[in-house]
């Protein structure tokens, strides 16, 4: 199994970091590359003082890290582990197409946006054939994965804008 988030028993090194402190570099990155580390590091790892955005509170931070100290990690790392059973039980589905009108929303700090093949995935044929009722593509300019809460008047503005046709 590949390194990182998907390694089983890294979510009990990840753990042992500063929850908060945790939460914070992965909620507040604005750096579009994907950290892999093996477990082994995690205990190395040790993330940065953080500075608040505007769209998210100490009280927000707060709550979040709570439910995690009170869970563990072990879930939101299985989301992950699970790539290729959930791959498996929707094959079914392959070359299915999404064919409702669409507006695709991302932000390019997205480190979803970032990962390799994805630009030219998105603004190429690819997903035009994949969702042929394709009919925008809205790439955010300084914003990453939480486009609702970095940007919510512009996101309401795009939502508001597509469904006035409807």
């Amino acid at each position: 199994m590949e390194k990182g988030t998907r390694e089983v028993g890294w979510e009990e090194e990840y753990a042992k970091v500063d929850t908060k402190r945790q939460l914070a570099a992965s909620y507040f990155n604005r750096n579009p590359r994907a950290p892999k580390l093996p477990k082994e590091y995690a205990k190395f790892f040790n993330p940065p003082p953080y500075t608040l955005p505007s769209w998210f509170t100490e009280q927000d931070l707060d709550y979040f890290a709570s439910k995690y100290r009170a869970t563990g990690f072990r879930g939101p790392f299985n989301y992950y582990r699970s790539f290729d059973a959930n791959w498996e039980l929707s094959a079914a589905w392959t070359g299915s197409k999404i064919l409702v009108p669409v507006k695709f929303i991302v932000g390019d700090l997205d480190l979803t946006y970032a990962s390799p093949g994805t630009k030219e995935y998105i603004h190429g044929d690819g997903f035009k054939k994949m969702v042929p009722g394709l009919e925008e593509v809205v790439v955010m300019e300084g914003v990453a994965h939480f486009i609702n809460q970095e940007k919510p008047q512009e996101i309401n503005n795009h939502i508001l804008d597509f469904i006035k046709k409807f």
